[in-house]
């Protein structure tokens, strides 16, 4: 059986714990994610480099999963565009059944093979992108076809995944396998497993960013002035970057267009 389908044996009698021993049944468990993760720190880091060399040679990054994952894929790629100043293709989220399912589950679209091809095709896939995929038991035929699929186009591919010697990571050119046990649910992957992936894709969007240029120092060199907060966050950075006050910087961002790079540019020279 998968591991992340098996009893948690801590959690047997959970219906009878109060709600702080709950919460904190829960918090221990979540413990095991970053120990998870940190085994799984030498191929995620090979993932980070092949992202990096796709986007440098013009590519795209494609997520794909179903359910949570699925979920996850769209937020951190959803994410990148304004937290980096890149385009909102360069970073693309798919999920199994379509943009219906980030609010509504359907738990069999993760069984239909056929659509994952369809969807790629759909976003115009090919062999300069990179497909990432991401299921906790790593059986979803969805994701399975969609890697094997991009494997065949000439594409790299990377699967994240959960459980050991599984189908997709078999399938993958580079395997993250993030083994964070039974969970506290029994089969509830939105939990531990989940939790691993989110944190996973983080690691790859913000490290493949900051080898591409796309940050400077660690500072997001790239903000747009969407909204007041932001505005409000570009003024620091260039106060902080060039050492004069917050007057100037939000002075030197009118005068070049809300770009930080420019505003900095010209102050310099």
């Amino acid at each position: 059986m998968l591991k992340t389908e098996m009893r948690n044996p801590n959690t047997y009698d959970i219906g009878n714990m109060t709600s702080v021993e709950i919460i904190k049944t829960i918090n221990d468990e979540n413990s095991n994610v970053i120990s998870a993760i940190d085994k799984a720190l030498p191929e995620i880091g090979e993932a980070c480099d092949a992202v990096t060399d796709v986007i440098k040679n013009g590519g795209r990054v494609f997520y794909i999963g179903s359910g949570t994952s699925g979920r996850l894929a769209v937020c951190d790629a959803a994410e990148c565009p304004p937290t980096f100043g890149v385009p909102h293709d360069l970073f693309n989220g798919i999920i199994a059944g379509g943009e219906k399912c980030m609010f509504k589950a359907a738990e069999n679209a993760e069984d239909n093979a056929e659509n994952a091809v369809a969807d790629l095709k759909a976003h115009g896939f090919c062999s300069k992108d990179i497909l990432i995929g991401i299921s906790a038991s790593g059986s979803a035929a969805y994701v399975i076809s969609a890697v094997r699929y991009a494997s065949e186009s000439g594409a790299k591919t990377v699967s994240i995944v959960n459980n050991t010697d599984t189908e997709l990571g078999k399938s993958a050119d580079i395997n993250i396998c993030a083994d964070t046990g039974p969970e506290v649910i029994t089969g509830s992957t939105r939990m531990k497993a989940g939790t691993a992936q989110k944190i996973i894709l983080n690691m790859i969007s913000t490290a493949s960013m900051v080898k591409c240029g796309y940050v400077y120092e660690n500072l997001m060199i790239n903000l747009r002035p969407t909204n007041k907060k932001l505005r409000r966050r570009m003024i620091g950075i260039v106060s902080e970057i060039l050492g004069c006050s917050e007057e100037k910087a939000e002075r030197l961002l009118d005068e070049n267009g809300w770009d930080i790079r420019n505003a900095i540019r010209e102050e310099r020279e």
